[in-house]
Formats: C-alpha cells, sequence, structure tokens
C-alpha cells in the first residue's frame, strides 16, 4: 500500500481529471494559549492560609490552601490589570489597578466594590494598610482614604502629577514616597509638604537613581529602596544618607523587599536572593523556580514566602532554600492590551 503523500502526488498529476484532494492526516496540536499561566504583579495573604493574587491582564484569583489552587475572586473589579494588593483591618483586602483606581472586598474576596471618590488619576501602583488608615501611591501622587466616607484626599502638596510607586511609614509617622524621576520624598506630620532627599542615592558607578520601585522599613528603623536598574540602597538615619547594599547583588532590577529574623529577602529580574550581612553578601535562593523574572514577594502568617513571576506564582516553605509551583488554577489565555481599557 503506498503511503498517503504518494497517493495526493499521483491524484493532483493527473491533468484534467477533477480528482478530489486528500487532507493529510491531523497533527496532535499543543495545549491552548488559554492555558498559559499569567503574570503574577501582586500578592497578599491573610492568616496562615488564605492568599490572594493580582494577575496582569486576568484579574483576581484566591486560595483557600496556600496556593495549592486558586479560583476567580474578581467579581466587582471592572481592570483585569492588578498591580497591587494589601490587607487592612479585619481581613479586608484592597486591589489596585492599571485604570480602574481601587477595589475593596470585604467578604473573603467573594465580591468587590470600586472606592474611587476624590482620585484624580486611577493608575494605582501602591497601596499602603496602616494602623490608621489605608494610603495610594497614584499616577498624581499620594492621597489617603477617609474611613468616615470612603473618599480619598491628598495628603499634601509636591507631588501633583507625580508616579509613586512605592510607599512606607516609619514608626514616628513619616511617610516615605518612592517615585519614578524624582527618587525618594518624606513627609512629616504638621510639615509644609513633601520633601525630596537631597543626598540621592548613588550607586557604585556614581549614577544617581531616581526611579524607585520598592520602599520597606525593618524592624531596627532602617529604610531600604529598590530601584528599577540600580539595586537595593539601605538608609539608617530616616531615609538623610544612603548606601548601596547591591554591589554583590547579580541582578539590579529590584521588585521585592522583605526581611524576617532569618535575613533580607530580593526578588529581581533574574531570582531571589537573600543576605544576612547587609548586603556584603548575597546568596541565591532559586532552586525550584522555573520563572525567574519575579515581578513580587510576600511572607505569609505562617511563614511561608510567595513569590510571583511572570510565569505563575511559587511557594517556599523552607525560607527560600526551595520553591514550588502553585499554579493550578491561575491558567489564563490572552491577556486584552491595557490601552483599550477606559
Amino acid at each position: 500500500m503506498k503511503p498517503v503523500g504518494m497517493w495526493l502526488v499521483m491524484l493532483c498529476l493527473c491533468a484534467g481529471t477533477a480528482w478530489p484532494v486528500f487532507a493529510a492526516p491531523a497533527v496532535p496540536q499543543e495545549e491552548p494559549a488559554g492555558r498559559e499561566l499569567t503574570s503574577i504583579q501582586a500578592l497578599t495573604s491573610v492568616g496562615n492560609d488564605l492568599v490572594y493574587a493580582g494577575s496582569f491582564g486576568h484579574g483576581l484569583f484566591r486560595s483557600e490552601d496556600r496556593g495549592a489552587t486558586w479560583t476567580r475572586s474578581g467579581q466587582g473589579v471592572t481592570d483585569p490589570f492588578i498591580l497591587t494588593l494589601t490587607t487592612g483591618k479585619d481581613g479586608i483586602i484592597y486591589a489596585g489597578t492599571f485604570r480602574g483606581g481601587v477595589f475593596r472586598s470585604r467578604d473573603r474576596g467573594k465580591s468587590w466594590q470600586a472606592i474611587n471618590s476624590g482620585l484624580k488619576h486611577l493608575e494605582i501602583k501602591a497601596l499602603l494598610s496602616t494602623g490608621d488608615g489605608l494610603y495610594a501611591g497614584t499616577a498624581d501622587g499620594v492621597y489617603r482614604l477617609s474611613a468616615a466616607n470612603d473618599h480619598w484626599s491628598v495628603v499634601t502638596t509636591g507631588l501633583n502629577d507625580i508616579l509613586v510607586h512605592a510607599l512606607a511609614l516609619s514608626s514616628d509617622g513619616t511617610l516615605f514616597a518612592g517615585t519614578s524621576g524624582k527618587g525618594i520624598l518624606r513627609f512629616k506630620a504638621q510639615s509644609a509638604g513633601w520633601v525630596r532627599q537631597q543626598q540621592g542615592l548613588k550607586d557604585h558607578e556614581g549614577m544617581t537613581e531616581n526611579f524607585i520601585r520598592v520602599l520597606t522599613i525593618d524592624s531596627e528603623g532602617s529604610l531600604y529602596a529598590g530601584t528599577f536598574d540600580g539595586g537595593v540602597f539601605r538608609s539608617a538615619d530616616g531615609g538623610v544618607t544612603w548606601r548601596s547594599i547591591s554591589r554583590a547583588l547579580p541582578n539590579d532590577s529590584i521588585r521585592g523587599i522583605l526581611f524576617n529574623s532569618r535575613g533580607l529577602f530580593v526578588a529581581t529580574g533574574h531570582g531571589i536572593f537573600k543576605t544576612m550581612d547587609k548586603g556584603k553578601q548575597w546568596v541565591p535562593l532559586n532552586k525550584g523556580l522555573t520563572s525567574m523574572s519575579v515581578q513580587v514577594l510576600i511572607e505569609s502568617g505562617a511563614g511561608s514566602l510567595y513569590a510571583g513571576t511572570s510565569e505563575g506564582a511559587f511557594r517556599s516553605d523552607d525560607d527560600g532554600q526551595t520553591w514550588h509551583s502553585i499554579n493550578r488554577g491561575l491558567e489564563g489565555g490572552e491577556s486584552p492590551a491595557p490601552f483599550r481599557l477606559r
């Protein structure tokens, strides 16, 4: 018996005869694009087991079993591009989006309501929940939410039309803002407005870093700043002076910083690293990570670490020594273009 391909050739060569041309046998297709893992940009946890994940283009997800399985959790959220998540009092969850503003859930992620009254722009880069309220870093400076009427008000003057990527609040009530292009500014209660840190953050090549992506404060009151492509800086005097601590870090694109009693952890564009000596040495913590482009890093109440990457989420139960993929239910299709949103 001749192969199918030979019959096709013979039939086609019979000029003047209307022979049918048979299709070649079907070839098994790859898994459809709808099963591709989504990019996780934001994470937050409640207690030991409940975790929320915000994706870039596929909305919100929720897990009650530490990420073993995920379900959709975005009813009421009109923008599927989630940029930031935070947990407030009594387990209330807040989500900041790319074009839809801020959303809040009081029922463990079952439903969400927009809270945007008073916001000039709806691009929300950072949310900070503190004992005295909720702050938002937006494309037009920093706002604070009034619990009395759910209305946002500008914290103070000096950041008009400035994109704020990161927020941190010190124990003395000083609010720090990390911006896109203006470095770090601080605001103390009763002061006239935002004050830019004049010393600047200079890397090992002498370049001043003005694009700040991450801010955090450790238990000793030291302030840490993660930049877009200039590494990590530390200030022990409330932001007056800064020192680069990432000369030995393999990647300078900083996406997350957290600390605990075991050290300082940094998420970068090429994996996760840990230092126990304030940056003199960095140890890679990437065993099990199949995606090295880390977007966010958090620690749960139970001490587990969660990493959101450009290709799904991962969890570590041994302080980052090993990572396990936790993507069951996080699959998504093709994302809508952000610029098409209104």
